[in-house]
């Protein structure tokens, strides 16, 4: 077989098999059928026998769940028919009372309409009459009304819904009738925007809930560390979790693939992967290659186009890339192309991850580690969607966490999912949200504290003495002169957001760090691969003007950072170190910004920038006496090692919280000011934080661990790229000292560990300059 002569070429073939860093095997797995107690209604039952469908255990298990009045959130792998575990008990819902309405909702547009064509077909084969229609931002105006008036089924997104809820009056039929509310992929619904969604749909509840309806609702996600919980502080209602797989898988092979394993750091991992990309195309077999960038996706496609004609004469359209961007229509006859089989090769960013139906795959090769568990087992899960045999193979990047799998793929077989975090207490998300609830009804400070947190009198008293609500005979009301649906952006919470402008058009926006940091004039920035000249930014207008460019050198801005400790609310023993958990005041400013090409310093520009001042939440840690002692008895740089282990921290902590390691900033010294002791602190990257450092807080000796291995078995000799250098490292990556840093992590993590938590008092910060 085809397959079998790729799998060879990493056991038999030097070229590859010298670069192979392990090959596991998980077997195929045969599907467990259940029943439903009583029957599902005729229509339907006939939909499932013209297909030859039988349901799994864990479909017949969502469908009893709803039922009974349940909010369900399903967890099991891609390909499983979700989908159908999902959709069935709505349609039910639908054929038993003529009146109700369900909505669903999906985090890309692309997905909405690909469902689309599923929730039609399903329509015509029962009878039973939904009238699906997709609103959303590029809906057009004409069709918007008979879709709010006649669709019974209505798809939409986040951003959408978070638009229209303040134009209720033209959905109240809608709303009174909702019974059912689907959230696919509820999994990237986690940080900030997450966060923010999850006041999106507390404000829908609360709608809806004035309109006499209270829908049940239905999550869909991948498998989470935490899905009961995380369903819970998504939706505000206790969810039932339904976790166990009915669905029959094929066998897979799953191959860990290093390019830096000989030490050779000049090989690039885009090339390996058009590499391998290449000689599975040349079989004859269809794959799906991910990237993490866009310009990553259009590079790998130039090189195995050129290597098909160069080396093989294949036809080079037999390769496409896939990613945002593309006119909807391209991406409609590309995803068409997959599903016939005309196309044998697929490069795409993370926009073919979810659930999208792109047929049956022989093989997915990823581009370096996606960041997550969960996105590594949601794309290697493209492949073999049909239970035939197939193959996913990770090549690694030279950063520490793919580096560090590649040398432990005991621990990358064995990780469990992350924890999706979702923070409720942030009060400048919080007070954007309760800013929107208020154009759209007036906020009781008594009644809807069930929707808004017990913080909500704080909030609305703050919000009252900026008059930004004003009281009335039935709550607090808006009283603002901007329309609060764009004062809080759902992706954000700094209110002090830039726009980045090329050519009349906002590419996106950054919040005010990220603007100084990446975007200030001069600067080369990077957006979904390309690259871009900042020609100037306008702090006054809060504007930033680009032009592409394709120059060959990049910037990196030069961070001083300073961190205060505001309060403290947890402490506890790591051995004999002591752990701390509590608000921070952080302040960054750039000075200025090297102009680098490769590792070689073209030049140091000056930059003239206010400094960034915000409240986070952050953990820290004070090594013990003994440890600091070790250290020097050792002979190495005790603020070398912190600042190491600062570092390396920072790179694993996004395996266990679900984020970027953008998201956390660090600070370490060896007499903070806050402790007059040797510390080193972690910090949400976000005023008023996000729950990402509570959250290592709680799992900081698991981190420590692989932390401490991490740096422990990298090859280097004296600290690298892979172990404890970091790329947004403010100080040029000075002093590091690999040997100190190993010892303090060894002291974390072997003297034991105390989870006693001595809980002290928090107060919910003020809010301040709210727009």
């Amino acid at each position: 077989m085809a397959q079998d002569e790729v799998l060879s070429l990493f056991t038999t073939n030097p070229d590859y098999s010298g670069l192979t860093a392990h090959i596991e095997t998980i077997p195929e797995r045969a599907a467990v059928y259940g029943s439903l107690p009583d029957p599902l209604p005729e229509p339907l039952a006939r939909y499932l026998s013209d297909r030859r469908i039988s349901l799994y255990t864990h479909q017949c298990e969502a469908i009893r769940s709803f039922r009974e009045g349940k909010d369900i959130i399903l967890t099991t792998g891609t390909a499983s028919g979700k989908t159908l575990a999902f959709s069935l008990p709505v349609f039910e819902r639908l054929y038993r009372d003529p009146d109700a309405r369900a909505l669903f909702l999906y985090p890309t547009k692309a997905l909405s309409h690909d469902q689309l064509k599923t929730f039609i077909d399903m329509e015509h084969a029962t009878g039973i009459r939904a009238n699906p229609g997709v609103y959303d931002g590029d809906t057009p105006a004409d069709i918007r009304p008979r879709i709010r008036a006649a669709s019974r089924l209505v798809i939409s997104n986040p951003y959408e819904l978070h638009a229209i809820l303040s134009w209720h009056h033209q959905w109240s039929g809608f709303f009174k009738h909702l019974s059912a509310i689907v959230i696919d992929e509820a999994h990237q619904y986690r940080g900030v925007f997450g966060s923010n969604v999850a006041f999106v749909i507390r404000r829908l509840r609360r709608m809806c809930k004035w309109y006499g309806s209270d829908p049940r609702i239905i999550l869909s996600s991948a498998t989470l560390a935490n899905p009961a919980e995380f369903a819970g502080r998504l939706t505000g209602k206790p969810c039932r979790g339904i976790a166990s797989d009915g669905s029959p898988a094929g066998q897979k092979s799953v191959i860990l693939y290093n390019p830096f394993s000989d030490g050779d750091m000049t090989r690039a991992t885009y090339r390996e992967s058009a590499k391998i990309l290449y000689e599975c195309i040349a079989r004859n077999l269809q794959v799906l290659c991910f990237t993490g960038s866009r310009k990553l996706t259009e590079l790998i496609t130039l090189q195995v186009r050129d290597d098909l004609i160069r080396r093989t004469r294949h036809d080079p359209t037999l390769v496409s890339s896939y990613r945002a961007g593309y006119l909807p229509e391209e991406r409609r006859e590309i995803e068409d192309s997959m599903k016939s089989g005309r196309l044998k090769g697929i490069v795409s960013t993370n926009a073919l991850e979810v659930g999208i139906d792109v047929g049956s795959l022989d093989g997915v090769i990823m581009t370096g580690f996606p960041g997550t568990m969960i996105s590594t087992w949601q794309q290697a899960g493209r492949a073999g969607r049909r239970n035939a045999r197939s193959f996913a193979i990770l090549v690694g990047h030279s950063d520490p966490l793919d580096q560090y799998f590649m040398h432990h793929p005991d621990v990358f077989f064995g990780t469990g999912h992350e924890h999706a975090i979702i923070d409720l207490n942030n009060p400048y998300i919080l007070s954007g949200q309760v800013l929107c609830a208020a154009a759209e009804l007036p906020v009781s400070p008594g009644s809807d504290v069930s929707f808004f947190g017990d913080t909500l009198p704080a909030i609305i008293s703050s919000l009252e003495e900026v008059r930004l609500l004003s009281p009335s005979r039935r709550g607090y009301i808006y009283s603002g002169s901007r329309r609060p649906v764009d004062m809080a952006g759902l992706s954000d919470i700094s209110p002090a957001s830039y726009k980045v402008i090329c050519d009349g058009m906002t590419l996106e926006t950054l919040d005010q760090s990220q603007a100084f940091r990446e975007a200030h004039e001069g600067a080369i920035l990077y957006h979904r691969g390309e690259k871009y000249h900042v020609l100037s930014m306008d702090t006054g207008r809060h504007t930033i003007r680009v032009k592409p460019t394709d120059v060959d050198y990049y910037t990196k801005p030069i961070v001083s950072v300073d961190v205060k400790i505001v309060s403290e609310e947890k402490r506890r023993s790591v051995g004999g170190s002591t752990l701390c958990f509590g608000e921070v005041l952080v302040t960054e400013q750039c000075t200025s910004y090297r102009v680098m090409r490769y590792d070689a310093i073209l030049s140091i520009e000056p930059l003239s920038l206010p400094p960034v001042v915000f409240k986070t939440r952050a953990l820290w840690f004070i090594p013990g006496e003994d440890l600091v002692m070790q250290v020097a008895q050792d002979g190495h740089d005790l603020g070398g090692g912190l600042h190491g282990a600062e570092h390396a921290l920072i790179a694993v902590m996004p395996l266990h919280v679900m984020c970027d390691r953008w998201d956390i900033g660090g600070f370490s010294s060896e007499s903070f000011p806050g402790t007059h002791e040797p510390t080193v602190v972690i910090y949400d990257g976000f005023e008023g934080g996000i729950g990402l450092s509570e959250q290592g807080y709680h799992l900081f000796e698991e981190i420590a661990g692989m932390t401490r291995d991490l740096v422990k078995d990298c090859p280097c000799d004296s600290g690298c790229p892979s172990c404890i250098y970091s790329p947004k490292c403010g100080n040029d990556n000075m002093p590091l000292d690999k040997c100190a840093t190993v010892t303090i992590l060894n002291g974390l993590v072997e003297t034991g560990a105390s989870h006693h938590s001595q809980a002290i008092r928090h107060d919910t910060p003020a809010i301040q300059n709210i727009p």
